[in-house]
């Protein structure tokens, strides 16, 4: 997901969290819309399992306040006497009563009826082209605005959405579409199914009057373009670029998970959100000249990692937005060439260095206001933890890191421990303080670098001071050079003390001395001469 801004509502309803004692394996919703108001009903067909002995499970689900939410009108058992059971939907959480209890192992089918107006996550609204639209926002956590779920990333599961709406309406989701069937009264039923289990937060659809464009296949998988009419000649030019950006992915990271890779221009309020084979960007992503690239690999990233390998809970975030912004650098890096990374780096590092100005939260960061967690320490921090771990390891140890680390974790969830334990694994070394004192320690190193030249001794002496609160462990690399016709020198220093000098012999005073001139480690400061 990339975000317009980094200012973000904190005002923020969170889920109930629903109770843990069932896993869900399958959803199959039936949502029907219209074109007279923003009610919506639904059906909801949920396979779950469970994983203790209880007599009464419990659903994420938004009930009525305001004039917004859902009303529940049955739930239902799949049994031989399909009887309806007893249930309480409040403070955003249906609880069913189970007329007789369940074992751990047990597996169950229940049936939702219910309607409303969704308070969340379907947005129905008008395009900047005064069409109706319907599109499904679900991040953070807010499907349980209209579907009733487990509402929880950890809580993968198999989805199918049948979507019954006026006919001029095309509809986008996830998975695979097994059925399009012209119904009585201009009505239209789309049927998709995903049998890849996903988390609810990119469960999505799409309802719209979208001009569609088939751009091709990549090693079997069919990649489109679904834009507004208004917008069909740019848009379909700009979204294209996705199926070289998906061929790179599929090269360097592994086997692409899903059965296509649909393009779609949306409501969404972020800049992007990398649903699962369904990407929805801003309605303000088309522009004629491809100046989202970035943003469509970053969203395309999301699909390896984000959506299949997830974090374990928002606390890891940056195991999501950390990986998809670093590697949409490395792809512009294999476009554009070495000196864009560095300048993408730099850019990066500015914004963290901005952003720790009024924040001191670590990047691994427990907050319960997940919209907060839209910051500079999950994106552009966690893409310098990356980086700094490819220009410490080396290319080739850093990207079969990367490579294991989705093998082992595609279709399940992941914390940083296990990332670290990866890299551990591939490199050979340990890695514990890295990864404390990069992701743990809600602070980054700002050093004091000095040079001095002494003429008798033919030497400089450079000295490095740490004025951050922790100590850091740091390879700072410096760049030397004498005089403006000889190549300059580098070499790398490991920093692990508060103040530490080194010697260095020249032949004459030189003329440049640099410190990170590679842009590889995260750091606040400069050098001065000490005259």
């Amino acid at each position: 997901m990339r975000i317009l801004f980094f200012i973000v509502c904190l005002g923020f309803v969170l889920a109930a969290n629903a109770q843990r004692n069932i896993d869900v394996l399958h959803y199959r919703f039936e949502i029907n819309l219209n074109d007279t108001t923003d009610t919506i009903s639904g059906r909801a067909t949920i396979l779950v399992n469970f994983l203790e002995e209880t007599d009464r499970l419990a659903f994420d689900f938004t009930s009525v306040s305001n004039g917004k939410g859902m009303v529940v009108f049955s739930v239902m058992e799949k049994s031989d006497d399909n009887k309806m059971f007893t249930n309480s939907h409040a403070k955003n959480k249906l609880t069913i009563n189970l007329p007789q209890r369940k074992k751990s192992g047990d597996t169950s089918t229940f049936f939702i009826r219910y309607k409303g107006i969704p308070a969340d996550g379907l947005i129905i609204s008008k395009n900047q082209y005064g069409s109706r639209t319907f599109f499904g926002d679900n991040w953070p956590n807010r499907a349980h605005n209209w579907l009733p779920c487990v509402d929880d990333i950890a809580d993968k599961a198999t989805v199918e959405f049948i979507v019954t709406a006026p006919s001029h309406y095309q509809v986008i989701s996830n998975g695979v579409q097994i059925e399009e069937t012209n119904l009585p009264d201009n009505k239209k039923l789309t049927h998709y199914r995903e049998d890849v289990p996903l988390p609810t937060k990119v469960m999505v659809i799409g309802a719209a009057d979208f001009a569609v464009n088939n751009v091709g296949d990549v090693n079997c998988t069919p990649v489109s373009s679904w834009v507004f009419p208004e917008n069909k000649k740019d848009g379909f030019y700009d979204y294209a670029i996705a199926k070289e950006i998906l061929a790179f992915y599929m090269d360097y990271i592994g086997p692409y998970a899903y059965k296509k890779l649909a393009n779609v221009q949306s409501k969404t309020r972020f800049g992007g959100m990398e649903n699962a084979g369904a990407i929805f960007y801003s309605e303000y992503s088309v522009n004629g000249y491809r100046g989202e690239e970035r943003l469509i690999a970053h969203e395309i990233v999301h699909q390896w990692f984000g959506n299949m390998a997830t974090e374990k809970s928002f606390a890891h975030f940056w195991l999501s937005e950390g990986f998809a912004t670093y590697l949409t650098h490395i792809y512009l890096e294999s476009k554009y060439g070495m000196d864009s990374l560095k300048k993408r780096m730099q850019e990066d590092r500015d914004e963290i260095l901005s952003f720790v100005k009024s924040s001191k939260r670590p990047v691994v960061d427990s907050t319960s206001n997940y919209m907060s967690l839209l910051n500079a320490n999950s994106y552009q921090k966690g893409g310098w933890v990356l980086h700094m771990l490819r220009r410490q390891l080396g290319d080739s140890v850093f990207h079969k890191a990367i490579r294991q680390y989705y093998a082992t974790y595609a279709g399940k969830n992941a914390d940083t421990k296990d990332l670290q334990n990866i890299f551990e694994l591939v490199s050979g070394k340990k890695l514990g303080k890295f990864f404390q004192q990069w992701l743990y320690t809600p602070e980054n190193p700002r050093l004091d670098v000095t040079w001095k030249y002494n003429k008798t001794e033919n030497n400089i002496a450079i000295t490095v001071k740490q004025l951050q609160a922790s100590d850091f462990e740091l390879p700072l690399e410096i760049l030397v050079q004498e005089s403006a016709v000889t190549m300059p020198r580098r070499m790398i220093k490991t920093i692990s003390k508060r103040t530490e000098t080194f010697i260095y012999p020249v032949k004459s005073k030189p003329v440049r001395i640099e410190i990170d001139p590679m842009v590889s480690l995260l750091f606040e400061g400069t050098i001065t001469e000490v005259k």
